[in-house]
């Protein structure tokens, strides 16, 4: 058979136009699937884009929310029980009885304070609290959510977790807080009236012109901070939260109301009598030394060696009733403060 006989080119013919249908269809079909890529899978993207922008802004609410109610807790808290923060760092600095400036009692050191420095005495140092008690508890609250958000990923049971959190969350907020604990410290110490002493800024300013940022200036007694807020809140949100849950809530708001700052105060002052060691430390460390020029406490377990050495242990307890006048109903103050700020931000927005 010829390659060109009409035999053979009716041959090709009909294997053209048996292939020919099949080109058609297959083009169309993988266009088909392009088309349905492009159609299909772009919303499918957009919805995940959405998804993740709101997750974002989800997250990034519920952080401003701790913010804004941890801030609003410790501003409060602040204001209403500075007068006894006073009273306490007073107790801790003076030396026993041979002490010239010594207090004999609670009473005694309310009436000595009102007579010779007047009612501005009791809020002496209140300036650096005030600038740090926003940033420190909206850190102390954030930083205990986000630490307990990743213990619930860990073994760890969740009543440890609580604590580990608070542990943390104490950690933390030590570091955010020692400068000012440095400047409001040496203002509370000065007994000179309030309008002779320096400014807080005055006195931020002599201390690092004189002793610079470190571990001997703006930031020492740095190690006792660290203890006494990481005990603190350890026990603090450890025993509140476990407490609460373990106790039934009330249908009465004013009954509700009761039973947490009832649990609230009781985990404050079990908090403040175990970390008022730590406490006596910094305030020694920060304080002014008994020798001018020589330091004499300088770590946080040296100072409450010599101490213990010195003035026998109950001087590491020194200041721990208007301690816990202070942080008892005060700590009762920041969580309820700090629910129901949050509640209502949640609620409102």
């Amino acid at each position: 058979m010829k390659p060109h006989s009409p035999r053979a080119r009716s041959h090709t013919e009909s294997a053209s136009l048996q292939l020919a249908p099949r080109v058609g269809p297959v083009l169309h079909l993988r266009r088909a699937r392009n088309y349905s890529k492009q159609t299909v899978l772009k919303p499918h993207t957009e919805a995940q884009n959405q998804k993740m922008t709101s997750k974002k802004q989800s997250l990034l609410r519920e952080a401003s929310h701790q913010i804004i109610a941890g801030g609003s807790a410790g501003l409060v808290e602040i204001c209403l029980m500075h007068p006894l923060d006073v009273v306490k760092t007073r107790f801790q600095i003076q030396r026993g009885k041979a002490d010239p400036n010594s207090y004999k009692g609670l009473g005694d050191s309310f009436r000595t304070i009102f007579r010779t420095e007047g009612v501005y005495g009791f809020y002496k140092g209140i300036l650096p609290p005030i600038l740090a008690e926003t940033p420190k508890r909206a850190v102390k609250f954030f930083t205990f959510e986000q630490y307990k958000k990743l213990l619930s990923f860990t073994p760890i049971s969740p009543g440890m977790a609580l604590s580990v959190a608070g542990l943390g969350s104490g950690l933390t907020e030590a570091l955010v807080v020692n400068p000012f604990e440095v400047v409001k410290v040496s203002l509370q110490a000065n007994r000179d009236s309030f309008k002779v002493q320096p400014s807080t800024f005055a006195q931020a300013r002599t201390i690092i012109n004189t002793d610079g940022f470190g571990l001997r200036g703006l930031n020492k007694g740095l190690t006792s901070t660290l203890g006494r807020h990481g005990v603190f809140n350890m026990i603090y949100f450890g025993f509140y939260f476990n407490v609460k849950d373990a106790i039934p809530a009330s249908q009465d708001p004013r009954l509700e109301f009761m039973r947490k700052f009832a649990i609230g105060l009781v985990s404050g002052t079990v908090s403040s009598c175990v970390n008022i060691p730590f406490d006596v430390a910094k305030s020694r460390i920060q304080g002014p030394q008994p020798v001018p020029g020589e330091i004499k406490y300088r770590s946080c377990f040296q100072s409450m060696a010599l101490v213990y050495r010195e003035e026998g242990y109950l001087a590491l307890y020194k200041g721990l009733i208007p301690k816990i006048m202070r942080l008892g109903p005060g700590g009762a103050v920041m969580l309820l403060v700090y629910e129901y700020v949050s509640g209502w931000l949640q609620k409102n927005w």
